[in-house]
């Protein structure tokens, strides 16, 4: 082999080693992917469920595991003692209804005419009362008659005319009818029963509990034949929908997002692809010290964002760490 096929050979095996070394004078290249991938876990959402009002617990109808619709029943409260309330609170709302009533139609024509009947008859005495006196009165200086009776007389006169004001009054009273403040009064009596009604059946409809959501009961705290107390925990509800993801996204990488950009969710072990979108970046950092001063540390930020997974199932758990792939993500900046 001659000199100049050596030659030949060392120039091309020369080339073909730089242009490996130098990815084909940076033509080679592979080209970046503009997608970015971030970590994160399916969020812990769950909300406490018990009774507003104490009780003994008198049935629980579902178990843990079952999956519930908002506005289920899940669990009763014996109801004996507040059923009791309850009659006695209705019965003093017709007991203050009758006496507004009473007040407010004012006296029956059977009253008013007794009373005119007694006006009537305290002024026929009191006429007898004032006919004796004026027939003795002349009697008394000559000693026609006794002092006593002319003392019986001036009394039976003042005790006449006494009754005969009474009965006027009484008269005037009934026709007049009830006074403004009785029936204010009235009315207020009222208002104080209806709103302790109102409260009576408020506990008793709340010995009643009803899901507040959709979800899966993962937690009976409670049994039938327990007595709880207001607000004491009987079951744990996990709202699994709509799913939530939380992941973290470095400070370096936050103008590479925004919210509405599409993702894709996936998690070890489960073959299927979730698709989701960012709904949500937090304005502040996170885990970092309150004042940064250099860029090694400002390039340590991190800043929470949520996903909300639209077609989430069973397989996907909440807690469970997953993959959050970007690939809309705008390419990095250089600086």
């Amino acid at each position: 082999m001659d000199r100049r096929r050596i030659a030949l050979i060392v120039i091309a095996v020369v080339l073909v080693v730089t242009a490996v070394a130098t990815g084909g004078f940076g033509l080679l290249q592979p080209r970046v992917q503009p997608g970015l991938t971030l970590n994160g876990n399916v969020d812990i959402r769950e909300v406490d469920l018990g009774f507003r009002v104490n009780g003994r617990i008198a049935a629980i109808g579902v178990e843990e595991g079952a999956r519930v619709k908002t506005g289920q029943l899940l669990a009763t409260l014996e109801t004996d003692t507040l059923d009791s309330r309850s009659a006695q609170a209705d019965a003093r709302v017709a007991q203050a209804r009758a006496q507004l009533a009473k007040l407010r139609n004012g006296n029956r024509r059977q009253d008013i005419a007794q009373a005119r009947a007694r006006v009537t008859a305290a002024a026929a005495l009191a006429r007898d009362a004032e006919a004796d006196y004026a027939r003795r009165q002349p009697l008394v200086e000559p000693g026609a008659i006794s002092r006593d009776i002319w003392e019986q007389t001036l009394a039976q006169r003042d005790r006449a005319r006494a009754q005969l004001l009474e009965a006027q009054q009484g008269l005037s009273l009934l026709n007049a009818g009830s006074r403004p403040e009785d029936i204010a009064a009235a009315e207020a009596d009222l208002r104080a029963a209806e709103a302790a009604r109102t409260g009576s059946s408020t506990d008793l409809s709340d010995t009643k509990l009803h899901a507040a959501t959709d979800g899966v009961v993962v937690t009976r705290a409670r049994e039938p034949g327990a007595i709880v107390q207001p607000g004491e925990t009987v079951l744990t509800l996990a709202i699994d929908r709509p799913m939530r993801v939380r992941a973290y996204v470095a400070e370096s990488d936050l103008a590479r997002i925004s919210p509405g950009m599409r993702v894709v969710v996936t998690a070890d072990g489960n073959p299927k692809r979730y698709q989701g979108t960012i709904g949500y970046i937090s304005p502040r950092a996170e885990f970092t010290p309150k004042s940064v001063e250099t860029a090694n540390l400002r390039t340590d930020l991190v800043y929470q964002l949520r996903v909300i997974v639209s077609d989430p199932d069973d397989a996907l758990r909440q807690g469970q760490p997953v993959t959050v792939a970007v690939p809309g993500a705008r390419p990095p900046h250089k600086n």
